[in-house]
């Protein structure tokens, strides 16, 4: 298997500092870019970069958007990894695919972002009948990321923190934890999300909450295009030219 077949590599134009983050977070990740833009001052002194950091928490939350976000302000190619292309029925075939990637990763410098995170970062403590081909799995992904470049970035995601070894998760310098959006965030995100829509749609849409980011997103926009399409339907309104822009 060629494993330029096993990553996406479209960057997007994801900007940090339009996300909507805790305020910890922003500061940890600020500090974060300001390192590897001060790499080589800082190598010169024997300090270690950060470049390896754990997203985890709710789903839907910001985790992927935020690891093409650093590879943007760091511009950097950014490769993003579908772990269910890579586990195979051999765990030896797992274990070489995987060290494809991360040697890819750091030869060109890059963001290697691996979502799902828990699916090969098991604890070797698993009560799994496989626990043996585990834990040379998980032997092979320490080596890989103890060995990875500082001027490449490792970025892994998870919502199931609980279930990953220990060791693998001291390597992380970085521990970032994604959390559901409060309702007074949430209003702030449909505002957002609504703001150039017509006042009679956007007044329309129920707003839920206790729910991510990605779930807000769809809810709102599913019941905007609900109401645009009825009212279309009965004569009601004219598109804005600010609706046919979005």
């Amino acid at each position: 298997m060629n494993i330029t077949d096993l990553l996406i590599t479209k960057k997007e134009n994801i900007v940090l500092e339009d996300m909507i983050l805790s305020e910890e977070s922003r500061i940890q990740l600020d500090h974060l870019l300001k390192e590897h833009r001060y790499l080589d001052v800082l190598q010169n002194y024997g300090l270690p970069v950060n470049n390896k950091i754990l997203l985890y928490g709710a789903s839907g939350c910001g985790k992927t958007s935020t690891a093409k976000a650093l590879a943007n302000a760091l511009n950097k190619p950014i490769y993003i990894l579908n772990l269910s292309n890579v586990i195979s029925a051999k765990i030896g075939e797992t274990s070489q695919h995987l060290k494809q990637i991360f040697d890819k990763a750091g030869r060109d410098q890059a963001v290697l972002f691996l979502d799902e995170f828990d699916q090969i970062g098991k604890s070797r403590m698993s009560e799994d009948k496989d626990v043996g081909e585990i834990r040379r799995l998980v032997n092979t992904l320490i080596q890989l990321i103890d060995y990875y470049p500082e001027k490449a970035l490792l970025i892994c995601a998870t919502n199931h923190m609980e279930v990953i070894d220990q060791a693998i998760l001291r390597r992380f310098q970085l521990q970032i934890e994604y959390t559901l959006p409060s309702a007074v965030v949430l209003d702030g995100y449909y505002d957002s999300l609504l703001a150039k829509l017509p006042e009679q749609i956007a007044e329309n849409v129920k707003r839920k909450y206790g729910i991510s980011f990605a779930e807000a997103k769809d809810c709102a926009f599913t019941q905007a295009k609900y109401n645009i399409i009825k009212q279309l339907e009965n004569g009601e309104i004219i598109l804005q030219k600010e609706v046919l822009e979005t």
